[in-house]
C-alpha cells in the first residue's frame, strides 16, 4: 500500500492545533430540554407545603367561603365564632335579616370597580391582558368580590342590662383598596394515610393526655350556633338527657329567635325536641305550668301549650304573677275565659250531685210527699 502524504488530502501539516469540542448541550435535542424543564416545573407546582395534600377553601356550614355573602362574628367572654352564610337563607328564615339586608336599610358594600383574582390584592393593578380587560380574568367575569356583601357583629351596648344583638358593620378595606373577606382555614381534599389500629389507639390516648382542658362554650355562642344550624336544616345541639337543662337551652334559644323574628322556623324544632322526653315532659309541665305555658306559646306547640293551660286554669290565680307582663293579653284573656267556664261547669256538676244525694232524715229520697220544701229546692 502506497504511503500518501498529508498534502495529498489537503490536510493541515501542523498537528498541534485541534478544533474545540462542540458544546455538549448543543447536541441535545431542544425538545428534551423543554420537556425536562416543563416536567420539573409541573412537579414543583403539585407540591404542597402543608402535609403533602392539596387544599381548597371550605364551602359548607358554617363557613361558605366560596358562595357566602353574609359574614357574622359572635364574640362573648373571650370566645369568638365566625360564620359565612347566605343572605337568601337568612332572609327567608328571619325577618330581621330580611329587613336589614333590603335595599332601603342595608349598608351593603359592593366593590365592582376594583376586581380581584383569587383574593390577591396585587392583581388589582389596571393591566390589560389578551381579553382586553383587567389582568387575570376574562371580561364580564363575576368574582366573589363583585357580589354584594354584609357583615354583622354582636353589639353589647353601653349598659349592663342591655341585650346583646347583631349590628351591621361596614366591611373593612385592605391595603390595596379591596374588601377584607374572612377566609376560613383550608380543608384538605385527601384523607390522611391509614394506620393500624394499635397505632391509632396509642396516638389517641397520648393526644388525649396532652390536650389541655378547654373552656365550655359560651351560652350566647351556643344559642347563635343553634339558631343558624336550624336555618340550614341541621339539628340543634340541645341536651337530650336532662330535661331541666334542655328547658333552659330551649327557652334561651326561643328568646333569641323571638328577637330576630324567627319563631316560625325555630319553634317546630323545639317542639320536636321536647316531645321526645314523653312522660318526663308531662311531669315537668304539671310541676311548672306557667313556665311551660310561656315556652309552648313561643314554640307554637299546641300540645305543650294545651297541657300547660289545663294546669294554669286549674290553679288560677296562683300563677298570675308569673304570666302577667310575660305573655300577650290575648293569652291572659283566654285563661280568664277558661276559668269562668270551669267555674260554671263546677256549679252544674255540684248541682247534679246534690240532687242525686239529697235524702230525708230517715234516708228516704226527697219527694213532694215527705219533704215538699226540699223537693222545690231541687227543682230550682
Amino acid at each position: 500500500m502506497t504511503q500518501r502524504s498529508a498534502s495529498t488530502y489537503n490536510l493541515p501539516l501542523h498537528t498541534g492545533f485541534y478544533p474545540p469540542p462542540p458544546d455538549q448541550t448543543a447536541r441535545r435535542p431542544a425538545s428534551s430540554v423543554t420537556s425536562r424543564s416543563t416536567t420539573n416545573r409541573r412537579h414543583r407546582s403539585s407540591r404542597s407545603h402543608s402535609g403533602g395534600a392539596s387544599y381548597r377553601l371550605q364551602n359548607e356550614f358554617p363557613n361558605f367561603a366560596q358562595t357566602g355573602d353574609v359574614e357574622i362574628i359572635i364574640n362573648a367572654e373571650g370566645q369568638e365564632k365566625r360564620y359565612m352564610l347566605h343572605r337568601l337563607i337568612l332572609a327567608q328564615c328571619s325577618g330581621f335579616f330580611e329587613a336589614s339586608t333590603s335595599e332601603d336599610w342595608s349598608r351593603a358594600h359592593t366593590d365592582g370597580a376594583t376586581p380581584t383574582v383569587n383574593g390577591n390584592g396585587l392583581n388589582r393593578i389596571g393591566e390589560e391582558d389578551e381579553y382586553g380587560g383587567k389582568a387575570g380574568r376574562p371580561p364580564f367575569a363575576v368574582t366573589p368580590q363583585d357580589r354584594q356583601r354584609w357583615r354583622y357583629e354582636v353589639d353589647w351596648g353601653n349598659k349592663d342590662d342591655e341585650v346583646p344583638m347583631l349590628v351591621q358593620k361596614p366591611i373593612p378595606s385592605t391595603l390595596f383598596g379591596g374588601d377584607h373577606t374572612y377566609r376560613p382555614p383550608a380543608v384538605p381534599t385527601k384523607p390522611p394515610p391509614p394506620s393500624n389500629s394499635f397505632f391509632r389507639s396509642f396516638t389517641a390516648m397520648q393526644s388525649a393526655a396532652n390536650i389541655p382542658h378547654q373552656a365550655p362554650e359560651n351560652d350566647l355562642i351556643r344559642d347563635y350556633d343553634n339558631l343558624f344550624r336550624i336555618f340550614y336544616n341541621y339539628s340543634p345541639n340541645l341536651d337530650p338527657v336532662n330535661i331541666a337543662e334542655s328547658y333552659i337551652q330551649c327557652k334561651s334559644l326561643l328568646n333569641l329567635a323571638d328577637m330576630y323574628d324567627a319563631l316560625e322556623v325555630v319553634g317546630p324544632r323545639i317542639d320536636h325536641h321536647l316531645l321526645q322526653f314523653q312522660s318526663r315532659l308531662w311531669k315537668q309541665i304539671a310541676k311548672y305550668p306557667p313556665s311551660y305555658l310561656k315556652l309552648g306559646y313561643l314554640a307554637r306547640s299546641k300540645v305543650i301549650f294545651a297541657e300547660a293551660l289545663i294546669h294554669v286554669v286549674g290553679q288560677w290565680p296562683s300563677g298570675a304573677s308569673q304570666l302577667r307582663h310575660h305573655v300577650p293579653d290575648a293569652v291572659l284573656d283566654l285563661i280568664e275565659d277558661k276559668v269562668e267556664d270551669l267555674a260554671e261547669a263546677k256549679l252544674k256538676a255540684e248541682g247534679k250531685l246534690f240532687r242525686l244525694t239529697l235524702n230525708t232524715a230517715r234516708g228516704d229520697r226527697v219527694t213532694p210527699a215527705n219533704s215538699y220544701m226540699d223537693w222545690l229546692a231541687l227543682k230550682k
